[in-house]
């Protein structure tokens, strides 16, 4: 089984497709409220364990690290933070599960899934929509988290967790690098 990571300090989104490219199930690692860096890294190691309990994982693709710093974006001290966190989670794959870790540029993996997104959309909304309607398409069932808003003129109202889209992106990262290997 293929796993897809999108490795985050807040949440880190995951994704299982067999070896024949079906879907399985994804999930996330929420870490956004641990209060150091380690305890977050021992957080996604313990999801890590509990997925291998649940599925014979042969090999995981993460999304790889951004590679320039761009005005507007994340800040140098952000990307390294994450590209940091990015190598700890690979090594404890490696290390630990002897899984081989592979990165795909996500740009890659959207092109070979077919995701097109006009400018000015929201890449995340696109990406998770793209998703959604890959999954109908196949048949496949899956039920997204949504959360209840506690405060503000919102209070109430339930929306979809922001987990969800980390999910989303593993998704796409799995199924691209599944298509990658069988070409």
């Amino acid at each position: 089984m293929i796993l897809g990571l999108d490795i985050s300090t807040s949440c880190t989104g995951w994704c299982v497709f067999d070896n024949d490219g079906k879907f399985i199930n994804m999930g996330a690692f929420k870490t956004s409220k641990e209060k150091s860096f380690f305890a977050k890294c021992n957080a996604v190691r313990a999801g890590l364990h509990e997925l291998i309990i649940k599925f014979p994982i042969e090999k995981v693709y993460v999304e790889e690290n951004m590679q320039a710093f761009r005005p507007g974006f994340s800040s140098a001290k952000t990307l390294m933070t994450l590209a940091q966190f990015n190598g700890i989670i690979r090594w404890i794959c490696h290390d630990e599960f002897r899984w081989p870790v592979d990165a795909i540029n996500v740009n890659t993996a959207r092109k070979v899934n077919g995701i097109k997104k006009k400018k000015g959309d929201n890449t995340k909304e696109v990406v998770h929509l793209w998703v959604q309607n890959d999954l109908c398409d196949n048949s496949c069932e899956f039920t997204w988290p949504y959360k209840v808003l506690k405060s503000g003129p919102n209070r109430g109202q339930t929306r979809l967790d922001t987990s969800s889209f980390d999910m989303a992106d593993a998704y796409v990262i799995a199924k691209a690098s599944f298509k990658i290997e069988n070409l």
